[in-house]
């Protein structure tokens, strides 16, 4: 089994006025390199501070991250910018396009970050864009956007996709669309996924679920009946 992350006794404090909230709470676990994980707690548990402090958008305040022997809780703000363009994917619930390019120079912005890049008219054709390269996002259903979105993420060849509330601006038709997307990228590409999301059916189609609860891992298990993303219900 190989690690691709090690996150040891992680903690976060935000500011609250004068007192100090406890957003993450001495969070340990293991991400396998390869595989799909589900994020799941009530709203304000923690869920996208975790994802954003392994995505190095935040720093925590104790304990370590480490991404391949590298702790990134030590690393200067050059050097998180460096892992987050060689190592990390984002898709986000609102899709963060850059409205005066198209499709396709939103995705070759990302193209560009890295040595490795996948190529752009396989990604257009593999997410079936390759019609809307031209459109600019405000010329895109939701759908089209989100799979926009998730092109732009993996134009770099990123080792990690995280993924916050992906399909939380989607219908239901569209969210298993995107979900199809998600699950066959991490079958071609090996991608490993973290996706936060409200949507507990997406527990059924990741290799683990993570459920954090008041800033602490409440649970944390392996999923043995994997139904594949076309067949969830909600």
């Amino acid at each position: 089994m190989s690690h691709l992350i090690e996150v040891k006794n992680i903690n976060k404090f935000y500011n609250a006025g004068e007192n100090k909230v406890q957003v993450l709470n001495d969070i340990s676990l293991d991400i396998e390199e390869g595989k799909m994980y589900s994020i799941v707690g009530p709203s304000g548990s923690g869920k996208s501070t975790f994802l954003n402090v392994i995505g190095a958008l935040d720093r925590a305040d104790s304990g370590s991250i480490i991404i391949d022997g590298k702790d990134i809780t030590k690393l200067s703000q050059k050097e998180l910018v460096d892992y987050r363009q060689k190592y990390l994917g984002f898709i986000f619930q609102f899709y963060n396009l850059l409205p005066d390019l198209t499709v396709r120079e939103n995705i070759q912005v990302c193209e560009n970050l890295t040595d490795h890049p996948l190529n752009v008219d396989d990604l257009l054709k593999e997410l079936d864009l390759k019609a809307h390269e031209n459109k600019f996002p405000s010329q895109l259903s939701g759908g089209q956007q989100q799979r926009c979105s998730i092109a732009r993420a993996l134009a770099k060849n990123p080792k990690l996709l995280l993924c916050d509330e992906p399909t939380g601006a989607l219908d239901y038709k569209t969210s298993k669309d995107i979900l199809v997307i998600l699950e066959r990228i991490n079958q071609v590409h090996g991608t490993t996924m973290l996706i936060v999301t409200h949507n507990l059916a997406i527990q059924d189609m990741t290799h683990y679920s993570i459920k954090i609860r008041d800033g602490k891992l409440d649970n944390f298990v392996e999923n043995d009946n994997i139904i594949p993303a076309e067949r969830l219900e909600w």
